[in-house]
């Protein structure tokens, strides 16, 4: 499978979310490559520390990418790529080659407004694909007392696009865990709720991924 991280808006949280669920993938026993597609590489840099056992990749061109990705999507049993924060191009060819697309959006009335515009190239990718890739909204950087409103969720359904149940909260630990070359499970006591929240909205956008744990631990004891 082949999983685009994708908004077209900076600051939303993309590297977080494809470093986080990369390393989720290979936790649960799956052969996993990041592919990252931001000129920045701070999602790949990232990768290489916290989850050597993740392959990664810079894939920054269009047409590298139309190239590359599927071939990449036949190596290893998941791709996640990390999408540019404004090269319309680069994300259409992303979405073009892929199966499911996380969007994650801040949690504010003109954040959701602004997906509208955002999500256009998706759109656009759906057409072409005939309504391909799915595509799932996942809030991010949301305060621990948020509440989604009605106002939110009329705009998330306006767009037909289903909104994960689960959201990222704001939380100091995300913010830590590239300098420390870690991903929130690794960063001991104080990243356990992060943790939790994670596992649970991986669970609840990749059901199928979640291998058991005797599962996981034959996948480890084969690649050892």
């Amino acid at each position: 499978m082949i999983i685009v991280v994708a908004n077209s808006k900076g600051g939303v949280g993309k590297s977080t979310l494809a470093v986080h669920l990369a390393a989720w993938l290979h936790d649960q026993g799956h052969s996993v490559t990041l592919a990252d597609c931001d000129t920045q590489h701070s999602s790949s840099d990232w990768a290489k520390e916290a989850v050597p056992g993740v392959k990664t990749v810079r894939l920054a061109d269009p047409n590298e990418i139309l190239d590359r990705l599927p071939m990449l999507g036949q190596e290893t049993d998941y791709v996640v790529a990390d999408g540019p924060g404004s090269n319309t191009e680069t994300s259409r060819a992303l979405l073009l080659w892929a199966d499911l697309a996380l969007v994650p959006c801040k949690a504010s009335m003109l954040e959701v407004r602004a997906l509208a515009q955002a999500t256009n190239v998706l759109r656009q990718a759906q057409d072409i694909r005939h309504g391909q890739p799915r595509a799932v909204i996942i809030l991010s950087m949301v305060g621990k007392t948020y509440r989604l409103t009605h106002d939110m969720k009329d705009a998330a359904a306006a767009l037909e696009l289903p909104l994960a149940k689960t959201a990222l909260t704001l939380r100091q630990i995300y913010a830590d865990a590239p300098g420390q070359d870690k991903v929130v499970w690794q960063m001991g006591s104080r990243g356990r709720e992060a943790a939790d929240e994670v596992e649970s909205l991986f669970g609840e956008v990749l059901p199928e991924a979640r291998k058991s744990k005797s599962a996981r631990r034959t996948s480890k004891h084969a690649a050892g």
